[in-house]
C-alpha cells in the first residue's frame, strides 16, 4: 500500500471546521416538521418554501417541465404539492439546495457542470429503473439517493485538494480502480465519506446506505434493493452497460428508459444547475 502523510486522516476530520460544509440543509427539515405536524397544513409548506423566491422560481419551473409531464400549468407552490405531492416536493428542494451548496469548487480540480450532469443522470436513471421495476421503493427517495451517491468526491475536492489530486494522477498513471486509489492515498474511499456526510445532515438512513455501499454488489441489508439500482442507474449513466448487467430488464427497455432520460435531462439540468 502506498504509504503517505495522510496515514492518520479520518471521516471525521474532513467533516469538522467547515461550516458551510456540515450545515445541514435546513430547509428540507423545516418541511418534515410540516409533515410530522398534524396541525399544519400544505398551505404552512408552501410559506416555508415561498420564502426564498428564487427557490420557488425553479421548484415551479420543474413540476412544469417534462420530468413530470402534467397537462396544465402550475402556478403556485400549493398547487405543486397538491399535484405532485408534498415529499417529492420536499425532496426537489432538497436537491436543489444541495446542487446550490456544491455550485463551485476552488482549483478547477472538478468540472462542476461535469460532475452534476453526470449525478443527476443516475438519478433520473434511478427513479426511471424503480418505477420499471414496479419496485416498493419510495421514487422521490430513490431519486435523492442517485443523485448525492458520488457527493463524498466533492468533499475530497474541497478539504483535501492536493491529495485529491495525487488520486487522479494515480489512477491515469497506473488504471487502478478508483476506489482502490483513495483507499491507498488517502486511507478510505468517497462512498464512506459521501455516507457519514449524509448521516451528519442528518438525512434518510437509506441515502447514507446506498453511498456507503455503493461499491458492495454483495451487500444484502436493509437498503440492498436501493443499492443495486443507483449502482445500476450509475453503470449506466456512464455508459458502462455489460452484457448481464440489467437481468431483470430487457435490452429494448434499458434503451427505452435511457431514451427517456436523454429527453428530460436537458431541461431539467438547465434548472437545477443554472450556472
Amino acid at each position: 500500500m502506498i504509504k503517505t502523510l495522510s496515514d492518520r486522516l479520518t471521516i471525521k476530520d474532513l467533516l469538522s471546521g467547515d461550516t458551510q460544509l456540515t450545515s445541514p440543509p435546513n430547509i428540507y427539515f423545516e418541511l418534515q416538521k410540516v409533515i410530522d405536524d398534524s396541525t399544519k397544513s400544505l398551505a404552512d409548506a408552501g410559506a416555508i418554501i415561498e420564502k426564498d423566491p428564487a427557490l420557488t422560481m425553479r421548484l415551479l419551473k420543474m413540476v412544469n417541465s417534462a420530468f413530470f409531464g402534467l397537462s396544465g400549468q402550475v402556478t403556485t407552490i400549493n398547487q405543486a404539492i397538491s399535484l405532485i405531492g408534498f415529499k417529492e416536493l420536499q425532496n426537489l428542494a432538497l436537491a436543489t439546495v444541495i446542487i446550490d451548496k456544491f455550485s463551485s469548487m476552488p482549483g478547477g480540480l472538478v468540472s462542476m457542470h461535469d460532475f452534476w450532469a453526470q449525478s443527476l443522470r443516475c438519478a433520473l436513471l434511478s427513479k426511471e429503473l424503480c418505477r420499471h421495476q414496479k419496485n416498493r421503493l419510495n421514487l422521490d427517495t430513490i431519486f435523492i439517493c442517485g443523485l448525492l451517491h458520488d457527493i463524498g468526491q466533492l468533499v475530497f475536492y474541497r478539504r483535501i485538494p492536493v491529495l485529491a489530486r495525487e488520486v487522479g494522477l494515480l489512477v491515469e498513471a497506473t488504471g487502478i480502480n478508483q476506489i482502490v486509489a483513495e483507499t491507498n492515498v488517502i486511507g478510505f474511499d468517497h462512498y464512506q465519506l459521501g455516507a457519514e456526510l449524509a448521516r451528519l445532515w442528518n438525512l434518510p438512513e437509506i441515502i447514507a446506505a446506498t453511498i456507503s455501499e455503493h461499491n458492495h454488489p454483495s451487500y444484502s441489508g436493509t437498503f440492498a434493493e436501493a443499492a443495486t439500482i443507483v449502482r445500476e442507474a450509475s453503470q449506466l449513466g456512464k455508459l458502462d452497460i455489460q452484457d448481464g448487467l440489467m437481468e431483470n430488464i430487457s435490452a429494448d427497455d434499458v434503451s427505452r428508459i435511457i431514451n427517456l432520460v436523454d429527453d428530460q435531462f436537458d431541461e431539467i439540468f438547465n434548472i437545477f444547475y443554472p450556472n
